[in-house]
């Protein structure tokens, strides 16, 4: 109880959104929304006001979850939804008797098939992602409210700067010029990035040629990308850090000859393997730029929508990729700070490598046929 009381506590201050899925959250800020209710991400609405994070199992847990599993996903139920200090329950998807769990969460008996469903694509997935998140769950078949896919606050007023920049040619070009100053702009790319309708976004409307249900799905794939495009502007120099510490990290302790030969072959790979995915990562933007390009360039709207209406998969594949070297580069950090030294006992670096790589082994490595 008391992992979990810490783990929500700190919760209450984090503004990720590729490792933690604050539904406690959302269940305040939409408690009067009509769409939020009726398309619910769980059945059960004591599910559908918990937290749902990716957790790296500790060595004590590492027996739990069968398969070995070294990141898995949790289930907290908090006691009180609008104070996540005061604690909760949790469970571990997977583990030995988690459905049997997830029944005693729901606080009652109800049938949990659906929701255990859910619980199981989204261990699927190597990030909580929103965009990565919904359009996996649409493939699996089930229909959400989009509320429930929000960026989170800290994420928006970062990302806020970095939008504007790379939308400034569209909004001169569907505003012929009237956007302005700077704080116009800024007021634009917040309407844009919110969930809501927003009136001031019906000039872009009209410069995409989208009607009703495909705008909203064109917008949502839009920003999706801007977002990923985001994310790896601020990855990419942190994981050319990983990549040169990889091959420097060091074993300390009792030595273990046969162990250590196969930690420099899985650095090897390893390399090579993050390298091959970041390339396929940018590939997939490097298309998303070119129809851009198209439009702002010679106001080609046509190539962009249809691009937008027929990207969920890539943005899948997209997110996928961005999730698994996210990872990688977060835990890596953690686990060997700046200027601290680089190395770790045999069973413990052997472990992160291989962790490593099976996140990347269920990575897309190219692109698809649906670039």
């Amino acid at each position: 109880m008391a992992d979990t009381f810490r783990s929500l506590r700190a919760l209450e201050k984090t503004a990720s959104t590729s490792r933690v899925l604050n539904l406690a959250a959302l269940a305040v800020k939409h408690a009067d929304n009509p769409e939020h209710l009726a398309q619910p991400l769980f059945h059960s609405p004591a599910l559908n006001a918990a937290v749902i994070l990716k957790h790296r199992l500790r060595p004590n847990e590492a027996e739990v979850v069968p398969g070995g599993a070294r990141t898995v996903t949790k289930l907290i139920v908090p006691f009180e939804r609008s104070d996540l200090g005061l604690g909760g329950r949790s469970i571990f998807v997977g583990e030995r008797g988690w459905r049997e769990g997830l029944q005693e969460l729901a606080g009652g008996p109800q049938d949990l098939e659906r929701d255990a469903g859910v619980l199981e694509a989204l261990d699927e997935l190597p990030s909580l992602d929103p965009f990565l998140v919904r359009e996996h769950l649409r493939r699996r078949g089930y229909e959400v409210s989009s509320t429930h896919f929000e960026i989170s606050s800290g994420d928006l007023a970062m990302m806020q700067q970095f939008v504007g920049s790379e939308i400034a040619k569209l909004i001169d070009l569907a505003y012929t010029g009237k956007a302005g100053n700077v704080a116009n702009t800024s007021r634009l790319v917040e309407a844009l990035l919110s969930d809501r309708p927003d009136e001031r976004l019906e000039p872009l409307r009209l410069t995409l040629r989208l009607e009703g249900e495909s705008y909203r799905e064109g917008v949502f794939s839009w920003k999706g990308f801007l977002y990923y495009k985001w994310v790896l502007n601020t990855l990419w120099p942190r994981m050319r850090e990983v990549l040169v510490e990889l091959m420097k990290v060091k074993v300390v302790g009792p030595r273990d000859f046969e162990n250590e030969s196969l930690i420099k072959a899985i650095k090897v790979r390893l390399h090579e393997t993050i390298e091959r995915q970041a390339k396929a990562v940018a590939d997939y933007l490097r298309i998303y730029d070119a129809v851009f390009e198209e439009l702002t360039r010679d106001g080609n709207a046509t190539a962009f929508r249809d691009f937008l209406l027929k990207s969920p998969e890539m943005l899948v594949r997209l997110g996928e990729g961005a999730g698994a070297i996210s990872h990688i580069t977060s835990f890596w950090r953690f686990r060997f700070p700046k200027h601290k030294p680089l190395q770790a006992g045999v069973g413990e670096l052997l472990d992160i490598l291989q962790d490593f790589e099976a996140g990347l082994g269920a990575a897309p490595l190219a692109l698809s046929a649906a670039a």
